[in-house]
């Protein structure tokens, strides 16, 4: 698990650090790695056959983090066509998801796992900055 105490300055660096070695994606778009959101193997091939019922095998996972919830703050994910400006695309679990800065600081260090399981399945994102989670599990603080 990364260190939890991952900081705006470690995201931009890890930011900077794989756009020197990356043209591949417009300068809007920055990449960062799997230090920034890990993808387990199991969640990226429930995101592969999500997308591959949609028709989209080339979109991406969004990850963000809204105010809501009995804690503050809770996720949100979405599939979508493709990253939008200003998002950092990290390639992980095979793949793409994209969090915008803002969502950045408060994701930096997770993985995002998913459990087949009748009870207590679905997505689940472990948090290394979450402060505390309400027991339903959906929302977090800071």
């Amino acid at each position: 698990m990364a260190d939890p105490a991952v900081t705006l300055s470690t995201v931009n660096s890890m930011m900077a650090s794989t756009n020197a070695a990356s043209n591949r994606t417009p300068l809007t778009i920055r990449e960062a790695d799997e230090r920034l959101i890990r993808v387990s193997p199991n969640a990226g091939e429930k995101v592969r056959t999500l997308l591959g019922k949609q028709g989209r095998p080339q979109g991406v996972l969004r990850v963000a983090v809204v105010g809501g919830g009995c804690s503050g703050l809770q996720y949100k994910m979405d599939l979508q066509d493709g990253p939008a400006a200003r998002d950092i695309l990290v390639r992980s679990g095979g793949i793409q998801v994209v969090v915008d800065p803002k969502s950045a600081l408060y994701v930096s260090g997770s993985e995002l796992d998913y459990i087949d399981a009748l009870q207590d399945g679905g997505f689940k994102v472990r948090n290394p900055n979450a402060a505390s989670s309400c027991s339903c599990g959906e929302s977090f603080s800071a």
